[in-house]
Parts: C-alpha cells; structure tokens; sequence
C-alpha cells in the first residue's frame, strides 16, 4: 500500500486493495502446422515463408496459402463402362501413378473441421519442390520454438520426408525443452489389409513409431502417439488453380457392351475430358461427365491423425475441459481408420512392456463411428505421466501460475508478498477442484500451495532471493478400465 505524504490539513482518500492477483488461464490447444504450401504470401508482411503465422480458419488459410495441389491424370486410371443406354458405370483407381504426397491444405482444413480453432502455420517451401525434404521441416520447427502461445506440434508431412525419424525426434525434443506443448505423432506408416497382409502389418507399423521415438522418459511425457492412418470424406484437388476448371482427364478404358450379344463392334476406346486433341471428348453437360465428376470426388484423402487429433483436442477442451481425457470421442469428416483394429491388437499398442511406449488406436465401432480409443502419452508405464490429459493439465497451470506471477517480481520477498501469492493460487486451484479437474472430496484434499520461510525457502534462499512456491495437485484420471462385477444370488423367497 502507498504510503501517503501529509502535508496540508484537509481529508484524503485512499483505495486499498483487498483481492488478491488473479490467475489468466492460458490457452491449451494453439497447434503448431509445419509443411509445404501452394504459396506463402501475405498482403501486407509480403513472403511469409518460414515465418509462423497465426490464422483462425481454413479461408484465411487459403487467401495466405493456397489450395491443394492439383493432382495431375497421371495419378489416376479412369474406366467406363457402356451398356448402350447411357447407363455408365465409371470406376477410378489410383494405381495409375501416385497422389500427391503434400497434405498439409487437407490437413489444416481437418483440423477445423474437428473443433479447431487458432492455429499457427509454418510454411517451408511450395510445391515446384521436388522431394519433401526433412531437414527443411525440421528448420521449420525451429521456427515455431519462440511463440510461446504454441501448445501443440503437427508436421502432417513426416512420414513421407525421407527422415522421419529426425522429425520426430525433433518435435519430441522441442516439447520436452520448453516444457509448454505437447506433440502429435503419427505413424511412418500404416499397412492396408490385403491378400498379402489380411490384418495388416500392425506390429511392424508400431515399432517403427516407437524405434522413431527414442529418448528418456521424461521427454515421451510430452508427447502422444496415434495409429493408423484416417480415410477422410476429402475428395481430391482435380481442379486448376489458375483455371477453376477441371484438368484434362483421360479415360484409359472404355468398354462398350451391346445390348445385341451378336454384335462383333464393342471395342475399346481411350477418351481425354476436355483435350485439345481429342479421339472423342465428353460433353460437360452430359450424363457420363457427371458421373465421372462424381466418381472423382469419392477419390478421396488419406491423411495422418494428427491434425484432427488437435481439433478434437480444441473441442474437448473448450466443451468439457483440458482435464478431460481426449479419448472416446468422435473425429469427423473420417470414413473410417485405413486398418481395423481388433481388442487384441489393441493390446501391444495400449500396453508396451519391453519400452513403456504407449500408441492410441483409433477405431471404428458400429453405429457410433470413428472413435479415438486411447489417453496415453508415449510414456505409457510411467504412473505419474501416463495419460494426456494429466500432462496437458500441469502444462496448462504450470504456465498460467508462471505468467500470473510476474507481479511479483522484484516484490519484497516477505510475508506480505507470500500470502497474496499464496492466495492467487489457491484461489485458482479452488476454482478448478469445482469444476472437477482435481479429485478431493474437500479442497485441501484436492491441492495444496505453500510457501514461506522454514517452509520453502531458509533465511540463504531469502538472501540469494528466491522466493520458492510449493504446488500440489491431485489431477483427476480417467477411468481407462471400467470392470463390472456380476455374481448371482440364490432364491430369497
């Protein structure tokens, strides 16, 4: 309180304080997208390559960005068949060539799309790229460590870099040093079901995610793992992006069956949509340009969980709480997870004996759909670190308690001081056990502050000064395994 100089007679006033400092709670879900965009121009900052910019939807996404890339006719075999009444049945298979590899626009519109809300981006380079380069992702990254509103790490683009484990190795090591985020890993890759491999290739796919993952325990405590990949309801980008028209797309078979079986005159043809040199073109009014058109919107994306992973982590968080584990919840805009995971393959991804590196499965469940079905960190056998939401939450206080007390620097390290921090956390702490993050059926029960000399500090700690805040909380866990307990009881009456 300041001390009043009197020095005329007269009446003064003066206001004192009565509360104590409050506590701004920091955000929790701020992603972290680093990858390779169609461009990197803003209208005012100019080249906005390698420079982290904070956009709030896929629209300010693509004005600062751009589109998908196109994808080219080379990615694709296009057959039509023709029964003679314009009945065609048109089939696209993607064997042709490959799709492309670039995925951070897919990526950034899942994210919005599962709940996100802000997210900060990071653009390395543009498409005329020839490889996608994992040293340039890893500078990337570097770039993203001093915005210290980032609380979560995706680079959608990992595991098609050519260095998937340096990039991985990368993120882990960032949020372990700054100890403010949390990084979302996904999967090298994720082996389809097929005649070679009818229940995929699960254990090879996971121990490629946990040999990529090497470092002590307590940095996989800040970092979460998340298998397979996602088949999203995202059609491919065949559209020119300096036309808005559709590319030429030829039609590699075109089987014509007469409705007479006589009839020796069905061949083959090839067509080009919309080409210049044409052995036949297809009107773009016309009932088979249609079904090609919709035949190539259910071409569609697969993408890397990670950035639906961090908008669901954004709508659990604004919906429910950080404290509430992001598990058992939907993620949208997904057809399904690209491998099905039964209870007993789920077993070895949920539980690591041999390394203690947890990785959450994703499922699918009838009649409820795409579920995340898992709440681990990497550090899955630690008890103090093992779930997500316990991790997440200490990040959030931790860094809400630190930035709140930046009044009390330089303060005098007394009792006066002690108790007015004292009382800001615990007030802070008090809301939360109400809330339901902390788990006490009383508030001394749920956290604890102490602070003060021969508690925390002796008379070196006060003359060196320090002033040491002792915090504890008892973080509610989520009930991962819930058994019920049946036994019958014999006749009463």
């Amino acid at each position: 309180m300041a001390v009043l100089k009197l020095s005329t007679p007269g009446v003064y006033v003066q206001e004192i304080s009565t509360f104590p400092p409050s506590i701004a709670e920091v955000e929790t879900a701020i992603p972290a997208f680093i990858g390779y965009t169609e461009k990197a121009l803003h209208p005012s900052k100019g080249d906005l390559t390698n420079l982290p910019t904070k956009i709030a939807s896929y629209n300010e996404y693509q004005r600062y960005y751009g589109n998908p890339q196109t994808e080219t006719d080379d990615s694709i075999t296009v057959s039509v068949t023709d029964d003679g009444y314009a009945n065609f049945v048109v089939s696209i298979n993607p064997v042709k060539g490959k799709p492309s590899n670039y995925n951070l626009a897919y990526a950034i519109q899942h994210y919005f799309d599962n709940g996100g809300a802000t997210c900060y981006i990071v653009s390395v380079g543009d498409y005329k790229a020839a490889i996608i380069d994992s040293k340039k992702l890893v500078t990337g990254l570097s770039y993203i460590e001093n915005i210290d509103e980032v609380t979560l790490l995706s680079i959608p683009e990992a595991a098609v870099s050519g260095g998937y484990s340096d990039v991985i190795q990368a993120s882990i090591n960032q949020a372990a040093k700054l100890k403010d985020r949390f990084a979302l890993i996904d999967p090298e890759k994720a082996t389809l079901q097929d005649q070679t491999y009818p229940m995929g290739d699960i254990d090879n796919d996971v121990t490629l995610i946990r040999t990529a993952a090497a470092g002590d325990p307590e940095s996989l405590r800040y970092a979460a793992a998340y298998y397979p990949n996602l088949s999203t309801t995202y059609g491919r980008n065949f559209t020119d992006s300096a036309t808005n028209k559709l590319i030429d797309i030829t039609i590699d078979v075109y089987s014509f069956q007469p409705v007479d079986a006589k009839d020796t005159n069905a061949k083959d043809l090839t067509l080009i949509l919309q080409g210049k040199v044409l052995k036949q073109s297809v009107d773009s009014g016309s009932v088979l340009y249609g079904k090609i058109i919709y035949a190539l919107q259910q071409n569609t994306v697969t993408l890397p969980p990670s950035p639906a992973i961090a908008g669901l982590y954004a709508r659990v968080d604004q919906n429910k709480g950080v404290w509430k584990a992001p598990a058992n919840e939907s993620l949208y805009f997904v057809s399904s997870p690209t491998v099905a995971i039964s209870d007993i393959q789920q077993q070895n991804l949920n539980i690591d004996s041999t390394a203690g590196k947890s990785i959450n499965a994703i499922r699918s469940f009838p009649g409820r759909g795409t579920l995340v079905w898992g709440a681990r960190t990497l550090n899955g056998n630690d008890n103090e670190w093992r779930y997500i939401s316990v991790r997440r939450f200490f990040n959030m206080a931790e860094e809400s308690v630190k930035k709140s007390s930046h009044w009390a620097v330089f303060e005098p390290n007394t009792i006066g001081t002690w108790v007015k921090i004292q009382a800001m956390i615990e007030n802070y702490l008090f809301l939360k056990w109400r809330d339901g993050a902390l788990a006490g059926v009383k508030p001394e029960q749920a956290f604890y502050v102490h602070v003060g000399l021969g508690t925390t500090m002796n008379a070196q700690d006060i003359l060196e000064g320090r002033m040491n805040v002792e915090i504890g909380m008892a973080v509610a866990r989520p009930a991962e395994f819930i058994v019920l307990k049946f036994s019958q009881l014999l006749q009463q009456s």
